[in-house]
């Protein structure tokens, strides 16, 4: 099931401006399908002490595809998702802007939202790899989040 342009353009707003910390961050989220995201998170306002992006910036961007996800592929009126568990690997300075991508195909999506309907609540989980404007990766996550059914 396709999202249609304003679809896609409303979850854009939505997760670029959910937070004040998001927004002042300077993510954004470049493109979006169901099940799809790619989000970018510019190095100027995430500098550290020594000229690199934030640790905890790379963190934030490697976190925030859980809700673009979200929205993006589950009915938001009888779900909401948490975070679990979240782990980073540094690998190495990130001195540019950084790109995340994350995708979950149809069949996954359809087994998170069963098991969630179904039993009150789904784990899902998924590693990502954040890369720089060179298109080498300065970290890779994994990610555990869970989809729980509203009033359960």
């Amino acid at each position: 099931m396709a999202l249609s342009e304003t679809e896609k353009e409303r979850i854009k707003a939505a997760s670029d401006k959910t937070f004040p910390f998001v927004e002042r961050c300077g993510v954004r989220t470049l493109d979006v399908e169901r099940g799809y995201c790619r989000m970018m998170m510019p190095l100027e306002p995430n500098l550290n002490h020594v000229g690199i992006m934030y640790a905890g910036a790379l963190y934030t961007l490697a976190e925030l595809p859980g809700g673009v996800i979200y929205l993006s592929s589950f009915d938001v009126r009888s779900f909401y998702p948490i975070v679990k568990d979240m782990r980073i690997r540094f690998r190495r300075p990130a001195t540019t802007d950084i790109t995340v991508e994350v995708r979950l195909d149809d069949s996954e999506i359809e087994r998170i939202q069963t098991t969630a309907a179904e039993q009150g609540k789904c784990d899902f989980e998924w590693e990502t790899e954040l890369k720089d404007a060179h298109g080498e990766v300065v970290a890779i996550s994994h990610n555990l989040y869970q989809l729980r059914r509203i009033g359960h």
